[in-house]
């Protein structure tokens, strides 16, 4: 009997979710994409703010500046490791959820949904804990010093307290765009972005709390995107709702979304491992390396972070087709994403290599930091000019559902090729060799 009540509830509002996504299907691909990927390519910008801004405010502290880039870029590999478990969420419960939207089976979707928000919540509690029992250790092997520790813990042991929003806000995303509504997304993240950028200043200078403003700020706006997404999610507005019916965790939904999500959170967690390579092995050339790596990082975001949010726009056209049988449809919009993806990137990179010095102005005024920017920029990004081939074919195949290829795709980068590399060629080349790691890396897993 429940399992009739369920098929006919499952019959009763498929006409509406159809009526809500039926566009997926019908709409032509370059209006549909820019339908849905421009106002997630504007979020994920925006989001990029939350760190860029934080780092610019930071590194333009008098005094302490440069020491104190350097210690939250340190930071910035754990926090991109406990961040990466959103995207097993997102990144693997969003697509199922679509592919199950495009099969009519309405009742999968809402479990699939409601099982990820609970390990949504279970996740930072896990992360957070063992990041404040071990933080001084972990901070020290990943490339802190004497100078930097005291920045890195300040920054750090504020911004756990947040964790728990960021998980939500950013995993929960992606179900926001798997229902074909990118600019309710989009709007999570502005009003976030918005907010820590008006209160960075605010913490950092007026209140003269440093570091700790900003971590401070960063957690208060993080607060208000998630309040923003489940307000969304649990309101009739959506046509995929979090109801508190599908939150019983369920074996068999919590495996596929870690079947599917293992691979964008090897991606995402293997970027943390390269992060506590690079910046332990510049220690050694000394703490001004470090900070320049925490804005050539960020510069690479520039480019990085819109082919996500271009990804993010594709990735429910694919899923939702393929799920409806239209194989011709999916590989028209796999053309036009390889096509704009390769090419924006490639222009990016270009001004970037050309023009490093007007980057590095954007994060700091030490002249030395300028100039040691100036040099290994072109050396960092070299490979990143073709890097948007490997983002498409990687992302398409988490779109498909194709977890053993999107995982190797996201290990061969990292795993296999950069942090070998990375502890191999500065013997080789000095402190240049840390920083055309990532060139090399990058070329050839784009290439492969």
């Amino acid at each position: 009997m429940k399992q009739q009540n369920e098929n006919e509830e499952s019959n009763a509002v498929s006409v509406s979710v159809q009526s809500d996504r039926t566009f997926l299907a019908t709409e032509p691909i370059g209006k549909l994409l820019a339908k849905l990927a421009l106002p997630t390519i504007a979020a994920q910008l925006i989001n990029m703010l939350y760190n860029i801004v934080d780092r610019i405010y930071i590194g333009h502290i008098p005094g302490i500046g440069t020491d104190a880039l350097a210690g939250v870029g340190v930071t910035t590999s754990l926090v991109i490791l406990i961040s990466s478990f959103s995207a097993i969420v997102g990144g693997g419960g969003a697509p199922l959820a679509a592919i199950a939207l495009g099969q009519g089976d309405r009742s999968r979707a809402g479990k699939i949904l409601g099982n990820g928000f609970i390990l949504l919540i279970l996740f930072p509690l896990f992360t957070s804990l063992i990041a404040y029992t071990f933080m001084e250790p972990i901070l020290l092997f990943t490339g802190a010093s004497e100078n930097t520790l005291e920045y890195a813990v300040n920054y750090l042991s504020i911004y756990l307290l947040g964790t728990i929003f960021v998980e939500i806000s950013t995993g929960l995303n992606s179900f926001i765009n798997a229902q074909g509504r990118p600019a309710i997304a989009m709007y999570s993240v502005l009003i976030g972005a918005l907010l820590n950028i008006v209160l960075d200043p605010i913490f950092i200078f007026w209140l003269d709390m440093g570091v700790k403003g900003a971590a401070l700020a960063t957690v208060l706006s993080q607060a208000c995107s998630a309040v923003w997404v489940l307000t969304f999610l649990f309101s009739r507005h959506a046509s995929l709702p979090l109801e508190k019916r599908y939150m019983a965790l369920n074996r068999e939904i919590i495996l596929s979304i870690f079947a599917l999500g293992v691979s964008p959170f090897i991606m995402a967690s293997t970027e943390s491992l390269v992060g506590f390579v690079l910046n332990s092995s510049l220690k050694d050339f000394g703490d001004i390396y470090v900070s320049a790596l925490t804005i050539l990082q960020s510069a690479m975001q520039f480019a990085s972070v819109p082919l996500t949010g271009f990804a993010q726009g594709f990735v429910p056209i694919v899923s939702y087709n393929y799920g409806h049988g239209d194989k011709q449809r999916v590989k028209d919009c796999f053309r036009v994403a390889l096509i704009t993806m390769f090419s924006f990137n490639l222009l990016l990179m270009l001004f970037m290599i050309l023009f490093p010095s007007t980057v590095a102005s954007a994060f700091t005024s030490d002249e030395r930091l300028i100039e040691t920017v100036r040099w290994a920029m072109p050396v960092f990004l070299g490979g990143m000019t073709i890097f948007g081939l490997q983002r498409a074919c990687q992302n398409m195949f988490v779109a498909l559902g194709q977890a053993k290829i999107s995982i190797f795709i996201a290990l061969l980068r990292k795993a296999i090729l950069l942090i070998p590399l990375a502890l191999i060629l500065p013997h080789f080349m000095g402190v240049a060799g840390v920083y055309a790691a990532e060139a090399i890396s990058d070329a050839t897993a784009a290439i492969c």
